[in-house]
């Protein structure tokens, strides 16, 4: 059987590679992407391997690539993807690698610096212009001002009215003639710049230090100023203090300090600043020039590395991940030898020899690698070919567990069961249509959607699960068909097959009223395909009909799919030959879901086919028994009860067919409790006489020759529960056997689920038509075309979000859990351990370097 449905054979192979063609030869086995190789040193630190100084190497150059990528992204410019990945490179060109990503990090790093320091020296000369042109403002107004004394401007000041006893005047702000003041007591002033946050706390802090005794005005710089550290945007304002004294000037510097304000020079007079801020513009010109010209060589760099930058990430991850796979590798005692083991497909051993010699080829080694087949008792992993279509599939299959080596693979069957019960919950013709469009829509652009390489989670789920979504919209179309349901209304393709023979004003005004199928309302066929369309403007029955119908095919679709889970372990027990399960699990299985289950399901064909509500029918409707209460009756052995003129039972001999079934069910139970430990007790003992007989004879022989025997003990070998206690045998044949008897009653039940979500989107759909859509579609005139539109976007919004995003979710989980639960327990164990080869494709997709040790 193909590996499609069962997983590829693998071998364990020892591989002996010289040393100087080792590099060459693991590199064709990573492109080829079918080995993965055994640690031969799972005793041996990471530090102490033979090649952990070229993966250090690889290490550095992956962070010199960092730095690259960084300062690229910074300054948004594009990095060229050709999507091609180049080979690995030879060892030798390393050094040449490392030499061009050391020239590259040293002359960017050089030309930062020299920005930063250019950008330091501009925001110093932008925040000393600022200062000169809002001081000499500052200055401006209190000399037009002189008259006028505040009483803020009083206060701050300390006069020599306070410290002499006699009045100078008026206050002015400026600077006075210093021949008539005393040294102790010249007035002066600090200018500087601070954030604008700051500002608030820096006043308080001001008065409350300086006791009130300084002046400060401030102004709010309105154009924000770059940050050289950060490159961040950020608001400041020019302050100026006016104070008297060096023990103020101490505090007031002290405060400036703490507060991280930046103080400037700032002459005391007017001519001297004007002077100085005509040299501070033509500085500022000059640095602008100079930082433009560092800015584009900047630009110039980043440029021609943006265009080598992807192939440089892809060569450096190739060499590191080969060096990783090389330190997993054992050396003989020659130390010219390189000694590995893997494990292969055995289908492509020629495709790895192949790339073996080419690689032997390569390195120009005369001596070619030697790969042998070994013989282990380990569990190989399992490996599943997949394509872009089933890989979605089989990550389903292997979220639950990956598979047993050689185990049956549901992944093909899912493929079908699984978008067709998500249908059956789903099924609507609109919604269908349109998850149909948006899983047709990722295909067709998967090309370029791959491309992109996006880092956003959910998108990425659902990108990979593109053909899953294709295939729930198509077979949700085809449900929605059948139930003749298209967002809560149907389509009367073929015509009702029921006549209403009422005036309109009977039909109004009698909501409750029902057609008769016994008489011309009903034409006596049904109709061609799915439900007739009368069904979906009924108010009285409407969900009656349908709880009924969706809720018995609910039924139906677990047990066929129960059923079929448990034939697809008849693979498995012949395929591993085990024969014990076949004849005490499978077949006693298979029996009890038959004669219980199975039963039950055609009970309801039955029901369907002999029951109607016509005169002409034997069987009248009304008459028709329950098949819950018979089931029931059935497994508890009660006999049914007679209703008058009605028969209990829809066929004759049902009453004997059900002891009969219930019979049959209750003896497989102790054929699949006690059988399989039973035989394996009775094999033990056949193994121990055979044993114990072949030591007699061969002591016998042994006697005769003059030699000992020494031959005894082959008996009983290939039991696989040879070395298992019996008491755990038991233990474990007990709790399988009720898990699978009380199992079949919940997951019968637990199909039921398929009704339940079916319904509540139907609801759904139609709360949202009547009470959103049906608004607007009342409306009449001008006015109604607007509101229609208004209520068809917010109707359309709702639709998308809550009935195909949030109800397609749902649906989605639940009938996930029918596949692990109720679908694969019946023969999946999902024991094994995925195979992981040394692949490129997969370390380069990750985009990780952390991920190389994990291909490896």
């Amino acid at each position: 059987m193909g590996s499609l449905f069962r997983s590829e054979e693998m071998t364990l192979c020892q591989l002996f590679l010289q040393s100087e063609a080792a590099y060459a030869c693991v590199s064709e086995l990573g492109e080829l992407g079918l080995v993965q190789f055994r640690d031969l040193n799972p005793d041996v630190n990471v530090f102490q391997r033979k090649f952990v100084n070229e993966v250090r190497r690889c290490d550095e150059m992956e962070r010199k690539l960092r730095y690259l990528e960084k300062e690229i992204k910074k300054d948004g410019i594009p990095m060229l993807d050709t999507g091609e990945s180049p080979e690995a490179p030879q060892p030798r060109e390393m050094i040449d690698l490392e030499a061009t990503f050391e020239k590259l990090e040293n002359e960017l790093r050089e030309v930062n610096q020299n920005a930063e320091a250019l950008k330091r020296n501009f925001l110093e000369l932008t925040e000393l212009k600022h200062i000169l042109r809002k001081t000499q403002v500052f200055f401006d107004e209190q000399e037009g001002g002189i008259g006028t004394t505040t009483e803020s401007m009083t206060r701050a000041l300390i006069t020599d009215e306070v410290r002499t006893g006699h009045s100078m005047g008026p206050v002015q702000l400026g600077f006075v003639d210093k021949s008539n003041e005393r040294e102790d007591y010249l007035p002066c002033f600090v200018a500087g710049v601070i954030l604008r946050e700051r500002l608030a706390a820096f006043e308080r802090m001001l008065w409350r230090a300086c006791r009130g005794n300084v002046f400060l005005r401030q102004a709010m710089i309105e154009t924000p100023l770059e940050d050289p550290s950060n490159g961040d945007q950020v608001y400041k304002s020019v302050f100026i203090i006016f104070f008297q004294g060096d023990q103020l000037k101490t505090r007031v510097k002290k405060i400036c300090e703490g507060f991280r304000a930046t103080l400037y020079p700032c002459p005391e007079a007017p001519a001297d600043r004007r002077e100085m801020a005509m040299g501070v513009m033509t500085r500022i010109e000059d640095l602008n020039t100079v930082l433009g010209q560092t800015q584009d060589h900047r630009h110039r760099v980043l440029v021609a590395a943006a265009k080598n930058l992807k192939n440089w990430f892809v060569k450096v991850r190739k060499i590191k991940a080969i060096y990783h796979t090389l330190n997993l590798f054992n050396l003989d005692v020659t130390q010219k030898c390189l000694i590995a083991e893997c494990w292969v497909p055995v289908l492509d051993m020629e495709t790895i020899q192949l790339a073996l010699r080419r690689g032997t080829e390569r390195s120009g080694s005369s001596v070619p690698p030697i790969l042998n087949r070994m013989q282990t008792f380990e569990n190989p992993p399992t490996y599943n070919r997949t394509n872009k279509f089933t890989k979605a599939f089989q990550a389903l299959i292997d979220a639950y567990g990956v598979a047993s080596y050689r185990e049956m693979n549901p992944a093909p069957y899912t493929i079908i069961t699984f978008p067709f019960l998500f249908a059956v919950m789903f099924g609507d013709l609109g919604h269908g249509t349109i998850m149909a469009l948006f899983g047709l829509w990722m295909i067709r652009k998967e090309k370029g959607l791959a491309a992109q390489k996006t880092t956003n989670e959910i998108w990425n789920i659902f990108f990979g699960g593109r053909y899953i979504i294709f295939l729930m919209g198509v077979f949700s179309m085809y449900t929605g068909l059948i139930y003749n349901d298209i967002f809560s209304k149907s389509l009367n393709i073929f015509g009702s097959h029921w006549q209403i023979n009422y005036n309109k004003t009977t039909v109004l005004n009698n909501k409750h009223l029902q057609l008769n199928p016994n008489t011309t309302d009903y034409e006596g066929t049904p109709y061609p395909l799915g439900m007739d369309p009368i069904w979906q403007v009924a108010t009285a029955n409407k969900i009656i009909f349908h709880n009924s119908y969706k809720m018995k095919i609910s039924i139906i679709f677990g047990v066929i799919h129960m059923i079929f889970g448990v034939s697809l372990s008849l693979h498995n027990h012949t395929y591993f030959k085990n024969r014990n399960a076949l004849l005490y699990e499978f077949i006693p299985q298979l029996v009890f879901l038959v004669m219980m289950f199975f039963y039950l399901a055609l009970l309801m064909f039955i029901k369907w086919n002999r029951y109607a509500a016509s005169n002409k029918n034997p069987f009248d409707a009304a008459c028709a028994p329950s098949i819950l209460i018979t089931f029931i009756d059935m497994v508890l052995g009660n006999t049914p009860k007679q209703v008058e003129n009605c028969s209990p039972y829809m066929f004759a001999g049902q009453s004997f067919f059900q002891k009969l079934f219930r019979f049959i069910a209750l003896c497989c139970i102790p054929v699949m409790l006690l059988g399989r430990p039973l035989k394996i007790i009775q094999e033990r003992r056949q193994a121990n006489r055979q044993n114990l007989t072949g030591a007699t004879s061969d002591a016998e022989v042994g006697m005769t020759n003059g030699t000992a025997g020494g031959v005894a003990g082959h008996g009983g070998g290939g039991d696989p529960h040879e070395e298992e206690e019996l008491s755990e045998i038991a233990i474990h044949q007990g709790i399988h056997t009720i898990e699978f008897v009380l199992g079949s009653v919940s997951h019968t039940a637990s199909y039921l689920r398929l009704w339940a979500l079916s319904l509540a989107h139907a609801q759904l759909a139609e709360v949202l038509w009547n009470m959103v859509l049906s608004i607007g579609l009342k409306q009449e005139g001008w006015p109604g075309g607007i509101m229609l539109t208004v209520v068809f976007a917010f109707w359309a919004v709702l639709t998308i979000g809550i009935l195909v995003l949030m109800e397609g979710l749902s649906a989605f989980l639940h009938t996930l859990r029918l596949h692990w639960v109720e679908f694969q327990s019946k023969f999946y164990k999902g024991a094994g351990y995925a195979f992981q080869p040394f692949a490129f494709d997969q370390i380069i997709e990750n985009g990780d370097a952390a991920a190389v040790e994990g291909a490896v």
